[in-house]
């Protein structure tokens, strides 16, 4: 069986845009803490509920990093349906 590619890069692109936005959605609750499980106090103004660190510049390349094997597998999915 021969699994190739023959999306054309637009699309590419697209798939990977969308599955970007789906992984980032994904990896965005893990290590997540509010401020009464880090043991802080919540201050004045703040939703309880708020991350204290929420690493945003890590899961971003995570999902960057992610996203690429996902969206091969996408491709190659489309490409090769009977």
């Amino acid at each position: 069986m021969n699994f190739s590619i023959t999306l054309p890069w637009p699309t590419l692109i697209a798939l990977y845009f969308i599955v970007w936005w789906i992984t980032l959605y994904a990896t965005l609750p893990i290590g997540v803490k509010n401020a009464h499980e880090a043991g802080q106090e919540v201050e004045k103004g703040n939703d309880t509920g708020a991350p204290v660190s929420p690493n945003l510049g890590f899961k971003a390349i995570l999902t960057s990093v992610l996203a690429i094997p996902l969206t091969l597998v996408m491709a190659m999915v489309i490409t090769n349906i009977d």
